[in-house]
C-alpha cells in the first residue's frame, strides 16, 4: 500500500489516501511525529500502529480540554472522552493523566462532596449518590463523605427559609416541601423535627 496523498483537514486532522483513494483521517501530529509522506510504502500493522496513536492523542487531547474547565471523576471522564474516540484510547489517556495528578478521584470527590453539601444543601444521603453519579467508586463515596461535618438541621432550615416556608400555609404546600427535602436525601425524621420550627407537626401524616 502506498500513500498517495495527504490533505490537512479542520481541528488538528489530516486525510489520509492510500492508492488513491480516501483511507481515513488521523491526527496530524502523529502524522508528522511518524514522519508519514506521500509516496510512503505502508503495511497493515504500521497503519493499524498509526491508527491507534492517532486515537490515543486524539483521547489526550479531548481529556485535557474537558478537565481545563472543571475537575473530573476519572470514571465521569472516560465516559465524556468515549463519544469522540475509542473506549481503549479513552482509558488510556484518562489513566495518563491519572499517573500525572491531573485526575484525582478522591480529590475530585472531596471538593464536589463539599460543593453539594455546603452550596447546595444536600444530605450526606444524596452527595453520596451524585458522587456515584459522576463515576467515583461507592466506598470511596461513602468514606470522603462520612469524614464530613454535617449540620443537617442548619442544612434544612436554609433551604426552607430559601425556598419554602412561604407554602407551609396550605397542606399542598407542606407536601411539596417535604418531598423535595426527601429528594435531597433527608430522611423523614429530620426533616419533621426541623419542620416543627416552622409548623404544628404534631397531628400532622406527610
Amino acid at each position: 500500500m502506498t500513500i498517495t496523498a495527504i490533505e490537512p483537514k479542520r481541528k488538528g486532522l489530516s486525510a489520509l489516501y492510500i492508492d488513491g483513494e480516501f483511507a481515513m483521517k488521523l491526527d496530524t501530529e502523529v502524522i508528522l511525529a511518524n514522519r508519514i509522506d506521500v509516496g510512503m510504502d505502508i503495511d497493515d500493522n504500521k497503519l493499524k500502529n498509526l491508527i491507534e496513536s492517532s486515537d490515543i492523542k486524539r483521547a489526550k487531547d479531548k481529556a485535557m480540554w474537558l478537565i481545563s474547565y472543571r475537575d473530573h471523576a476519572k470514571g465521569e471522564l472516560i465516559e465524556k472522552v468515549k463519544k469522540d474516540s475509542s473506549y481503549d484510547a479513552a482509558v488510556k489517556a484518562v489513566m495518563r493523566l491519572e499517573e500525572l495528578g491531573l485526575v484525582n478521584d478522591e480529590r475530585f470527590a472531596m471538593r464536589y462532596a463539599s460543593d453539594l453539601i455546603n452550596l447546595k444543601h444536600l444530605s450526606k444521603k444524596g452527595a453520596v449518590r451524585k458522587l456515584i453519579e459522576k463515576g467515583i467508586d461507592k466506598e470511596l463515596a461513602n468514606e470522603v463523605v462520612d469524614n464530613m461535618d454535617v449540620d443537617t438541621d442548619s442544612h434544612l432550615k436554609a433551604i426552607i427559609d430559601k425556598k419554602y416556608a412561604r407554602y407551609l400555609c396550605d397542606e399542598k404546600g407542606k407536601r411539596r416541601c417535604v418531598n423535595a427535602l426527601m429528594r435531597l436525601g433527608y430522611s423523614y425524621a429530620d426533616i419533621k423535627c426541623v419542620l416543627s420550627q416552622y409548623i404544628d407537626t404534631d397531628d400532622y401524616d406527610y
